[in-house]
């Protein structure tokens, strides 16, 4: 997959059919099939994070063309107005014209790729989604001492696990959570899957307290 960051909010990157077929997904069910599109469009955020770090928060514009010999896919993050009641998209005005972007932004994004987003999330609260390989590595993880009281929710999808955790605002420093995420990093990787699209495709393993029931069971 050939990666371009094109600034700070936007990303463009081509990916072949080969490589699509060689991931596991057909041309056919990639337009056709909801669940398997967002899982090949989250599986390469995933290599677009890695490699370019960029982070897909809140809502998106993503432009989708198919191409002789793959797709072409353009994604930009949207920002806060001014005055903080709108989201806008930090492109020229030209190519804005050219979108069916009505009022309500996240139901074009749904039209064209099924997104879900997290503009709707408190404010006061910060989340993440770690990526574990393997089962060994949440236990290795849960043995950690200090790490029992978070806010936590175990999901598996596609042979990997990921941990949901959230952090409320008014319950911890920002020093606080750089130290937790530092020891998550240690045995996981950021994900860019969100917590809403695991909700919907993953399979839950611990509803809540993490670390708390796997140390109960896995002694």
């Amino acid at each position: 997959m050939e990666i371009e960051r094109i600034n700070e909010n936007t990303v463009k990157f081509f990916i072949s059919y080969l490589d699509i077929e060689e991931r596991g997904f057909n041309r056919e069910e990639i337009w056709y099939n909801r669940e398997r599109s967002e899982e090949l469009f989250w599986e390469m955020m995933d290599e677009v994070h890695d490699e370019e770090e960029f982070v897909p928060e809140g809502p998106l514009w993503i432009q989708v063309q198919a191409l002789d010999k793959g797709l072409e896919v353009l994604v930009t993050k949207a920002q806060l107005s001014k005055d903080g009641n709108k989201f806008e998209l930090p492109i020229p005005e030209d190519k804005l014209r050219e979108l069916p972007l009505d009022e309500n932004i996240e139901a074009f994004l749904d039209e064209n790729f099924y997104l879900k987003h997290q503009d709707d999330q408190d404010e006061d609260l910060l989340d993440f989604v770690i990526c574990f390989q393997d089962f060994e590595s949440v236990l290795m993880l849960a043995k950690r001492p200090g790490l029992e009281h978070l806010q936590t929710k175990l999901y598996s999808f596609r042979d990997q696990y990921y941990l949901y955790i959230e952090f409320p605002e008014e319950l911890f420093a920002e020093e606080q959570i750089d130290n937790v995420i530092s020891i998550l990093l240690e045995y996981g990787k950021d994900s860019s899957i969100t917590s809403h699209y695991l909700a919907e495709y993953g399979n839950v393993i611990i509803e809540t307290d993490v670390f708390h029931t796997l140390n109960q069971y896995f002694d």
